[in-house]
Formats: C-alpha cells, sequence, structure tokens
C-alpha cells in the first residue's frame, strides 16, 4: 500500500525552518509537545531532524555564554546527533516498518525533495495490527 494512504500532510505538521535560532526551536518543540521536528528551507527541501537531546547538548555546552546566544545562533549551525531517514513519496507502507522502529516519524518528500508530510509510528503500527490481526464484522 502507498504511503501517501497514511500521510500527515505539511499543512497539519509542526516544523522548523533552518534560520530559526535556537530559541525558537526550544520555544516550538515546548508548545507541541515534541520530542524531535522536521527541518526545512525556505524552499520547503527537508534538511533534517532536530531532536530536543540535539538542543539539550547544545545548551549543554554552551550554557556558560551569554543567554542571548540561543536567540543568535540559527538551529542549522547546532550538530545534530540523529537523523530521521525521509522517504519519498512513491515507497510503499511496508518498507517503513524498520524505520519506525527507531524514529518515531518518518519525513516523506516529493520529487524535488521538498517535505510534505510525515507517517506516524503509530499509523504504522495500527496498519500492521489490522494486517495480522483483521477486526471481524458481524
Amino acid at each position: 500500500m502507498n504511503i501517501l494512504f497514511f500521510l500527515t500532510p505539511k499543512i497539519e505538521v509542526a516544523y522548523i525552518y533552518d534560520t530559526f535560532t535556537v530559541k525558537q526551536a526550544l520555544e516550538t518543540l515546548k508548545q507541541r509537545g515534541y520530542s524531535a521536528i522536521p527541518m526545512i528551507d525556505k524552499n520547503g527541501r527537508y534538511i533534517g531532524t532536530v531532536t530536543e537531546g540535539d538542543l539539550l547538548w547544545y545548551v549543554l555546552e554552551h550554557g556558560d555564554e551569554d543567554p542571548d546566544t540561543f536567540s543568535k545562533v540559527k538551529i542549522k549551525q547546532i550538530v545534530r546527533r540523529k537523523n530521521h531517514f525521509a522517504v519519498r513519496a512513491d515507497k510503499r507502507v511496508e518498507e517503513l516498518v524498520n524505520l519506525v522502529m527507531n524514529q518515531n516519524f518518518v519525513p516523506v518528500l516529493d520529487d524535488d525533495d521538498r517535505f510534505i508530510g510525515i507517517v506516524t509510528r503509530k499509523a504504522i503500527m495500527q496498519y500492521c495490527t489490522e494486517a495480522i490481526m483483521p477486526s471481524t464484522s458481524k
């Protein structure tokens, strides 16, 4: 089955731009309650994923600096320790099972590497559960 059936479209997904500051990224994660968020450039191309851990390590490594630094340093400048692998929109959902074992969402890209949305671990698990244990209709 094509993954577009499971896609949460970009318009419904929280993401950040690579021009955001560390402070803006932290505020976005806090506001949404997420532990990871996709990062795109001004053209909508997927750059990678920023996690709470990435930001925590940055704060710990630079905590003795002026707190205003966090409002100046661009998120694209920090070290990302783990990246969520992205897939093209023409993939089949079965191909995502291994990815969602290690990441809570899979970014989905169009043919121009533009971010179009995500497929969540929950959506894949629901699909797999239904495939293994189909509900019985009465």
